[in-house]
């Protein structure tokens, strides 16, 4: 996962995973999804998130309740280096 932001146009956008876009859909007035070809989520884009949520809101970021068992970091590592970034 990764979480951009793009401050000439304003907007954050949260990567799920770094694939090939099939279809965007506006959910809300400023809020797209990215689906893949099958209509898994890859990616969510606010439009204005400064006018939606303050700047410590948007820079203050935390994970919680994130535990890696080792054979599952293995294989995934495996798995993401056959997808090159689209950025």
């Amino acid at each position: 996962m990764k979480i951009e932001y793009d401050r000439d146009a304003d907007a954050i956008y949260i990567y799920i995973q770094q694939t090939e876009v099939g279809k965007s859909v506006e959910i809300s007035d400023g809020i797209n999804i990215d689906l893949d070809f099958n209509g898994n989520l890859i990616g969510i884009e606010i439009i204005g998130a400064t006018q939606r949520y303050s700047l410590s809101d948007i820079f203050n970021l935390s994970t919680e309740n994130l535990i890696f068992d080792q054979t599952l970091i293995a294989g995934q590592k495996n798995r993401s280096e056959k997808f090159a970034p689209l950025y």
